[in-house]
C-alpha cells in the first residue's frame, strides 16, 4: 500500500535561527546604556565654561553648583538663593566630610556671583572646591 500524503513533503533540511542580529542589538543596547550613564553627574544647567590652558580633569565629584550668565545659582537642578548656599554646603559637609564641590559658572556670568558662591562654600568649611573650565 502507498502512504497517504496530506500536503506535506518530507524535507530533510533543518531550520536554523540566525543569532547575529540579536547579539548585535544586545551590544548596541549595552553601549547605549554605558554612554548615557556617564552624563548623569552633569548639572542640568546650561553654561558655557571658560577655557583654561591649565585645566585638569576632576573625577568623582559629589556636588555641582551651577551659575548661569543671568546670575542664577543651581544646586542639584534647583534654583538657590545666595543666602542658602552656605547652609546647603554645611549640610552636605555633614553628610560627606570628604566630598568635593565643583562650581561651574558660565563664561558670560557675573564674576561677583561666582566669587560669592565660592566664599559661601569655603565658609561652610569645605576644602575641596574647584572651578570647572574647558581645557584649551
Amino acid at each position: 500500500m502507498g502512504k497517504l500524503s496530506l500536503g506535506r513533503k518530507k524535507d530533510d533540511q533543518q531550520v536554523e535561527i540566525n543569532m547575529s542580529p540579536m547579539i548585535d542589538m544586545t551590544f548596541l543596547l549595552l553601549i547605549f546604556f554605558i554612554v548615557t550613564t556617564t552624563f548623569v553627574k552633569e548639572s542640568g544647567v546650561e553654561v558655557n565654561r571658560p577655557i583654561a590652558s591649565t585645566a585638569t580633569s576632576k573625577e568623582d565629584t559629589n556636588i555641582i553648583i551651577g551659575v548661569t550668565k543671568e546670575g542664577m545659582i543651581y544646586i542639584e537642578n534647583q534654583i538657590i538663593d545666595i543666602r542658602s548656599v552656605r547652609s546647603r554646603m554645611e549640610r552636605f559637609k555633614s553628610e560627606m566630610p570628604d566630598g568635593n564641590v565643583v562650581i561651574t559658572a558660565d563664561k558670560d556670568s557675573l564674576f561677583g556671583v561666582a566669587i560669592e558662591v565660592l566664599d559661601q562654600v569655603r565658609l561652610a568649611g569645605i576644602k575641596n572646591v574647584v572651578v570647572a573650565a574647558t581645557k584649551e
